[in-house]
């Protein structure tokens, strides 16, 4: 085996888990194992003309970045593919995140709130427009820093900062509109989350 097969090997181990949760959430995980696999495909044949002048998870976030804004935007997908993006499949800590802040929640009240919030807003994130869902995945989900984000986007800080403040103000807005919290026979809060999506889609 040659040292540029060993290098991808390792490069490949560290990074598909990673790429193919990403994928998931910005295609869907009915596309993530063709994508990500192509993903790969490319990264194997861009190793030897990879000059460093990137980070090297930027160069492949780019990479997959592309493969999936492309994949959104055939006209196959556009017919045939239903929008269920942001599944339940990030494990059971990061559901106990904000997915607006990635901060973890103090109290067993806070986090139900906090995961019910995070159903409501993964519904909300799948209807944004692709520019904004990619920042908030990439930052928020994915928990990149602006600039590194920037990078791979090929578009300024600034553009970015924008890009997530308008998505989180739209988000925040139609929480507010549609996800009312209540207390069910057991006395737990919960979200009627098919009432707040419904409302949601008669308006969009």
């Amino acid at each position: 085996m040659t040292d540029d097969e060993l290098e991808f090997q390792k490069i490949y181990k560290t990074f598909q888990p990673k790429i193919f949760r990403y994928i998931s959430r910005l295609a869907g995980e009915h596309e993530a194992e063709d994508l990500t696999q192509e993903v790969f495909i490319r990264v194997s044949q861009g190793l030897k003309t990879f000059r460093g002048e990137s980070q090297l998870s930027t160069w492949i976030y780019r990479i997959a970045t592309n493969a999936a804004v492309d994949r959104l935007r055939s006209p196959s997908f556009q017919l045939t593919t239903p929008k269920s993006f942001l599944s339940d499949s990030t494990g059971e800590d990061e559901e106990q995140k904000d997915v607006l802040t990635g901060e973890k929640t103090p109290s067993a009240e806070q986090q139900l709130i906090r995961k019910e919030m995070n159903e409501c807003i993964r519904d909300f994130v799948e209807n944004l427009p692709e520019n904004y869902r990619t920042v908030v995945v990439l930052s928020k989900l994915e928990q990149l820093k602006n600039d590194e984000i920037a990078e791979i986007l090929g578009v300024t800080l600034d553009t970015v900062k924008i890009r997530l403040h308008r998505a989180r103000a739209r988000l925040k807005k139609e929480l507010e509109t549609h996800c009312s919290f209540y207390r069910d026979e057991r006395n737990q809060l919960a979200c009627d989350l098919k009432t707040a999506f419904d409302g949601f889609r008669k308006e969009y």
